[in-house]
């Protein structure tokens, strides 16, 4: 079986492409008969929980033999890694990734997982005007003093009474390069206005 392009994804970091990877590769093996002894479950696994498919995470470690699940102890780290998500459970997220000794192939993909706080944190950042202290370490997976101390160094400001943080929100970068042939034709349509 030939996984030179899975390798080639983890390798080149780009992981968003790797859960339709493997589903192809996988298919192609299964229609071919070929023995998927060697098949990396763990990264096909971590790919889906990557790009948050948690259905097809979930509707593939259903499909595998136990056996798979009870030989392979980075597949079951993994897995475990996954039920935190799919629970929102992101204290547990960091727990169970960082309980586990994760080999080369999967350390730098793990690491990429684990930055689902800087995520988190734009999206908490997008969708809030104010959130509770507790809210933030529930959704960063952090204490309340973590997550206080994360939001404080990011810009937000906390309200020590009311254990209330107010978002500090994003300025929206725009760079829009001005087209001379626009301008002339804008210019060109307020003179006709005016005259």
């Amino acid at each position: 079986m030939d996984l030179s392009a899975v390798l080639a994804a983890l390798s080149d970091k780009s992981y968003s492409a790797l859960a339709h990877l493997c589903d192809e590769l996988l298919l192609q093996a299964a229609s071919k008969g070929a023995t998927t002894d060697e098949w990396p479950y763990s990264v096909h696994l971590l790919a889906h929980f990557y790009i948050n498919d948690l259905n097809s995470a979930r509707f593939f470690w259903k499909s595998l033999p136990q056996e798979v699940k009870d030989t392979r102890p980075e597949f079951a780290a993994v897995w475990r890694t996954g039920q935190c998500l799919w629970n929102r459970d992101y204290a547990g997220v960091n727990t169970a990734a960082q309980g586990f000794e994760w080999g080369p192939d999967l350390a730098d993909f793990i690491t990429a997982v684990l930055e689902l706080q800087q995520r988190i944190f734009k999206l908490l950042t997008s969708a809030y005007s104010t959130i509770s202290v507790a809210d933030v370490a529930h959704f960063m997976g952090m204490s309340e003093e973590d997550a206080t101390n994360y939001a404080v160094q990011n810009g937000w400001s906390l309200d020590a009474a009311t254990r209330m943080l107010t978002v500090k929100k994003l300025k929206a970068q725009t760079n829009q390069k001005l087209d001379g042939s626009k301008l002339q034709r804008l210019t060109e349509c307020v003179f006709h206005l005016e005259h």
